[in-house]
């Protein structure tokens, strides 16, 4: 057999055994074993699985899955961290969004991907599990620019309103560092609601934080949102998509909260694919070096028949929506994200 009869071998059986890492990865995080790990060094499986009622026969095929990628290394019974170990647990939330909350549309992407099937709801995730991921995804990439951009606001805000909220994890951050301050979270998924409302009575915010089941893009004036003077969005901004419904949400928005003096719209870009009608992303990525997070985001929402924007599609809506962008603080991590500090054009 040849070099590279071998060589493409070992390289599809990575492909194989990857995928199956990815959603080990997410399932580690889940059950307890990635967090136990970087806590203790050294981990016993069985008696992992034991404290935590898991099999323990699954749980050695789990790790296992996890070491064929380095990301933790086997000996018998104990696991240690591997050498890819510090990066899968920095990006884990990735992984979890990936396979856990999403996974119901990749394996159907044979479905999805046919015309006749892509009518009414053609296509299926993990509300719960997206917000589960999201809430880390937000804590790990998006807070430290969110909480510079905070901290760098020139007035003091006494209401706040997140669109798409998710776990509340945002809101109950600033309620806990902005001393009387009240908030309200919307949010179009039914049980990230309850997992909120559940969460915020639990840790004591109960009296100063409410929540609505809603479709940020369809809420009307209530008489709670006169007061409202910060308004946040973090990764469902692409929903408001394409450019014209985007400019209506804009200015309705614009209309609702009519003492918003910040709108904080945290998302993420599109830097890959190239849809039909528009200009190519502005990115020097290529194939070879397609950045994490990016292409599961786009091609899961291509599928879904999302729009995701670029980076100038959004520059060129705010000021036909209403607002002035005041600047865009984009990430490191995730590739192309941003946070646009936008104020009301007068």
């Amino acid at each position: 057999m040849s070099s590279t009869t071998v060589d493409s071998e070992r390289a599809v059986a990575k492909i194989y055994n990857s995928a199956i890492a990815a959603a080990a990865i997410a399932a580690a995080w889940e059950v307890g074993l990635l967090d136990a790990l970087r806590d203790q060094k050294k981990v016993d499986v069985p008696k992992l699985a034991a404290e935590h009622n898991l099999d323990s026969d699954s749980m050695q095929g789990l790790a296992v899955a996890l070491a064929v990628v380095d990301v933790v290394k086997c000996d018998q019974d104990t696991v240690t961290a591997g050498r890819l170990f510090d990066e899968a647990y920095r990006t884990k939330s990735m992984f979890h969004w990936l396979t856990l909350g999403s996974g119901g549309l990749f394996s159907r992407m044979q479905h999805v991907l046919r015309n006749e099937n892509r009518t009414g709801n053609f296509h299926q995730r993990d509300p719960a599990a997206i917000a589960y991921a999201c809430r880390e995804l937000n804590r790990q990439f998006y807070d430290p620019v969110f909480w510079a951009v905070m901290e760098g606001l020139d007035y003091k805000f006494h209401s706040v309103v997140d669109l798409g909220c998710g776990s509340g994890e945002r809101l109950m951050q600033i309620l806990g560092r902005y001393q009387g301050t009240t908030a309200i979270g919307i949010d179009v998924a039914g049980p990230a609601i309850e997992f909120a409302e559940a969460e915020a009575q639990k840790r004591g915010f109960g009296n100063r934080l409410s929540f609505t089941v809603g479709d940020a893009r369809e809420i009307e004036y209530r008489d709670e949102f006169a007061q409202v003077e910060l308004l946040t969005c973090f990764l469902m901004g692409h929903d408001f998509w394409p450019r014209e419904n985007c400019i209506a949400t804009l200015r309705k928005l614009r209309q609702i909260f009519p003492k918003v003096r910040r709108f904080l719209l945290g998302d993420e870009t599109r830097g890959l694919v190239h849809s039909a009608g528009s200009k190519p992303p502005v990115t020097q990525v290529t194939e070879d070096n397609v950045p994490i997070f990016a292409l599961g985001l786009e091609f899961g929402h291509v599928l879904m028949n999302v729009y995701i924007p670029t980076m100038e599609e959004w520059y060129g809506v705010f000021a036909e929506g209403g607002w002035r962008c005041v600047k865009g603080h984009e990430l490191q991590k995730p590739a192309f994200a941003v946070i646009f500090e936008l104020e009301p054009l007068e």
